[in-house]
């Protein structure tokens, strides 16, 4: 389980975040959704490390373990605990795939670098959980967003860390590729037992993939819940400042937001 307890931060006199309090649980998809500038981006990094927390806890919680303060950790413990795909990354062109790949497992090598052969058998089954093991010699700048994307989540996945973090990952994909690759989301949480905190703009996307919604605006946190309880024509109309209708998807079991014409 991935705790968020009381988290705060600041830009400069600028406060961004105001008292976040969260829990993604173990074999769940929570989608962090709100308007553009709500701090979604913000929270994702600033649970990843990235950027330095004003105040509050994230900790990660297993019965099998003792709880952890990920905020004490240095990045290379912290890498162990979470891993992270994030908005837009640029990699290197030159590299392969499965060089790409295998650098997930850096967090988990010993101090002379060295990969082994558990490190290669769980950086392909990164790979193939993804469907991506045939592009393992494809050089990473001869490939689609779409594939792109995938080769990122297979980095992360090699990592081996009960949670995972992803912040708009399909904003640059087309339809096909947004579709695929949260039904790959949603599987590895729920088959590998992930907490997956994934922030989303795309509200019907995150209905019909996540299990858990929370609806960030202005930096707090309005309404936490499954997605019927999130996506209330209230409450996404006070967010958006759109009028709004909910109803249900007529395909899938979830809500569908449309907008409405003024």
């Amino acid at each position: 389980m991935l705790k968020i307890e009381g988290l705060s931060v600041s830009y400069g006199p600028r406060r961004v975040l105001y008292n976040i309090s969260l829990e993604v649980i173990s074999g769940e998809v929570l989608a962090l959704i709100g308007p553009n500038g709500a701090g979604k981006s913000t929270l994702v990094r600033a649970v990843s490390g990235v950027i330095p927390v004003e105040s509050g806890g994230i900790r990660s919680d297993d019965i099998n373990r003792p709880s952890v303060n990920l905020l004490s950790l240095s990045p290379m413990q912290r890498a162990r605990s979470l891993a992270v795909v994030p908005q837009a990354a640029s990699m290197p062109p030159a590299f392969t795939v499965w060089e790409t790949v295998l650098m997930g497992r850096t967090p988990h090598l010993n101090f002379l670098g060295q990969v082994s052969a558990k490190d290669e058998a769980i950086a392909r089954l990164a790979l193939q959980k993804v469907d991506a093991l045939d592009l393992s010699e494809r050089r990473v700048g001869e490939l689609s967003g779409g594939e792109q994307q995938r080769v990122l989540l297979a980095r992360a996945l090699a990592q081996s860390t009960p949670i995972l973090l992803l912040d708009e990952p399909t904003s640059n994909l087309d339809l096909h590729y947004q579709v695929s690759f949260m039904e790959t989301v949603s599987a590895l949480a729920h088959q590998d037992k992930l907490a997956v905190l994934v922030a989303l703009h795309d509200l019907n996307l995150a209905a019909r993939y996540a299990d858990r919604m929370a609806l960030l605006v202005d930096g707090e946190i309005k309404a936490t819940g499954t997605p019927r309880q999130v996506l209330t024509p209230e409450l996404i109309s006070m967010a958006y400042h759109l009028p709004v209708q909910v109803i249900p998807h007529p395909y899938a079991d979830a809500p569908l937001v449309l907008p409405v014409n003024n």
